[in-house]
């Protein structure tokens, strides 16, 4: 067992005031790991796709090196589709009119593909993977500039 002590403060007499009994600190200790880990995922850089009339939108994401990223899929067709990629090593279920998460990364610069395996001829996208500085705000316009890039081709 393990006992709350009281330190009062006239005498400095140590007084006990409950038993806790030891099992007690493993349950803490797996409560803290929960939602220690839950607070981590949320700090995430969140990223969004949409799936209509079987295509993807948008068809490329920018997302920058070395992060895991949480990627966000929504389905807004009437039909079930299989979110799939062999270089990002990923596939997911993606039921009608629902949304999935999928963790990606951490990931070296470079392009990696992904396709509906339901619709391969048009559901395609390709997440591309951008080097960025440190500083937040360099991030945002490195990959805003390299998005813009992409949107005029």
């Amino acid at each position: 067992m393990t006992y709350l002590l009281k330190i009062t403060k006239k005498n400095g007499r140590r007084e006990m005031i409950k038993k806790i009994p030891k099992h007690y600190n493993v349950f803490l200790l797996i409560y803290l790991l929960f939602f220690g880990s839950a607070i981590a995922e949320a700090k995430r850089p969140e990223y969004h796709l949409a799936l209509k009339n079987h295509l993807f939108y948008p068809a490329q994401i920018i997302i920058p090196a070395n992060k895991k990223i949480k990627l966000v899929i929504h389905n807004h067709d009437n039909s079930v589709e299989e979110f799939d990629s062999f270089e990002l090593n990923r596939e997911k279920v993606i039921f009608s009119k629902q949304k999935s998460v999928i963790f990606i990364g951490p990931l070296p610069v470079g392009e990696y593909n992904f396709f509906g395996e339901y619709h391969p001829n048009s559901a395609r996208g390709k997440v591309i993977v951008v080097e960025v500085k440190n500083n937040s705000s360099a991030r945002h316009e490195v990959i805003n500039e390299k998005q813009g890039r992409l949107n005029v081709n």
